[in-house]
């Protein structure tokens, strides 16, 4: 037996949810400005000696960086419940705002404290676009056919390595480096007009009201929500413990040059495409719960093969793609689940599920470069038992809360 979709939510078939509903445009719209606002977020990894050598700092001091930006995500629960506060749209354009601004901010002045300073507002425009975003979708669409939309909007993250960080490598080539700054900037405006011409007026009166305090309670006090945040942070800290080291430890050992860092973007990208094609297709078919489970062991698998396999350039490559495929599969699979678990508060609990997968972050960036020291297994041992504890919340903590069990 399964609950009745909401007048609201109209249940359709994916065919004709791709194809004939309305929400089609505005989803294809959250996939082109997540795939930019994420390139302006991830490129610092694969791209980090080039930024670090481009405002004349050593390496570290980027990393530093890119630490405080995982710190100040801890403020996530006071920031991405505006959505609910004060409407997706509203949400959304600040985001996209914060964003264009911080990117020419770097173009104009190009220095550390600038690149220092986009790096940490980067991530606070995600913390406003993103869970807009999911509480838009969550808002829309049944919750049997989550799986699939949010799938698909989730294809920008993995479209910031296969497309955006490749287009920003080659516009560094040509321009220098504080080229892609202007190019996200310029490419952000246009994203900004788009969603404030296309997307209907939103005002929080048209929802259920949840105020910030008793959205944080409903979602701070259930063991269930606390258990699947507590799976975020596990996915992206073995995720971060091994990102924080990948552009530096691929340029020490095989001394990569730019081109092969863009063709190992690419692969990385493909890989997270691979994981967000999979949940799109099959987490509404297998279930949400049992695809998390299925994403976890795959994920853990994937990190304690890292060392074997990356003896050699090729190997590495290998590695990394098993290694991101497994990490954009588990991540993105928790996403239509926990859409559910508090559906009165949802841009808050997916505000601070950021959190979480943020506070991961802070500790792998923190942990990822004092490990490297001892060789890639020290890092991917752990990515590997984090993975295996976040396995462990969902056996024992995590169930859907829905008629519909799967």
């Amino acid at each position: 037996m399964t609950t009745p979709a909401k007048p609201d939510q109209p249940e359709y078939t994916a065919w004709t949810l791709l194809t004939r509903s309305p929400i089609r445009f505005h989803l294809l719209l959250f996939l082109i400005a997540r795939t930019v606002m994420n390139s302006g977020f991830r490129m610092v990894y694969p791209l980090l000696p080039v930024f670090a050598r481009g405002v004349g700092v050593d390496p570290s001091q980027v990393q530093l960086a890119i630490s405080a930006r995982s710190a100040v995500g801890l403020l996530s629960p006071l920031i991405g419940p505006a959505a609910d506060q004060w409407g997706r749209k509203r949400a959304m354009l600040a985001g996209v705002g914060l964003f264009v601004a911080t990117m020419a901010m770097v173009f104009i002045w190009p220095t550390y404290p600038a690149l220092f300073i986009a790096l940490v507002m980067t991530l606070v425009s995600k913390m406003l676009f993103d869970p807009a975003t999911y509480a838009y979708l969550g808002d829309k669409v049944d919750y049997r056919q989550r799986g699939l939309v949010v799938g698909i909007s989730e294809f920008g993250w993995s479209g910031a390595f296969l497309i955006g960080i490749p287009i920003l490598g080659w516009l560094i080539e040509r321009g220098g480096w504080t080229t892609p700054f202007l190019a996200l900037a310029l490419v952000g405006v246009g994203i900004g007009i788009l969603v404030w011409r296309t997307l209907p007026p939103d005002h929080p009166s048209e929802r259920s009201q949840t105020s910030l305090l008793s959205g944080a309670r409903q979602v701070l006090t259930d063991p269930v929500t606390l258990a699947g945040i507590g799976i975020g942070f596990c996915i992206s800290g073995s995720n971060e413990v091994v990102n924080i080291i990948f552009g530096v430890w691929m340029d020490d050992v095989f001394a990569v040059q730019l081109a092969t860092l863009a063709i190992a973007s690419v692969i990385i990208g493909a890989a997270e495409l691979g994981g967000e094609g999979l949940i799109a297709g099959f987490a509404d078919r297998v279930g949400k719960r049992r695809i998390v489970g299925i994403g976890l062991v795959l994920y853990a698998v994937s990190s304690f093969l890292l060392p074997v396999l990356g003896t050699s350039l090729e190997g590495a490559l290998v590695g990394f793609f098993l290694f991101y495929l497994g990490f954009e599969f588990s991540l993105v699979a928790t996403l239509p689940l926990l859409t559910e678990l508090a559906p009165n508060a949802r841009a808050t609990l997916m505000s601070i599920n950021a959190t979480g997968h943020l506070l991961g972050r802070l500790i792998g960036s923190l942990v990822g470069p004092a490990l490297i020291v001892s060789g890639l297994g020290a890092n991917a041992a752990l990515a590997g038992i984090l993975n295996l504890i976040g396995l462990a919340l969902l056996m024992f903590f995590v169930h859907e809360k829905t008629v519909d069990s799967r």
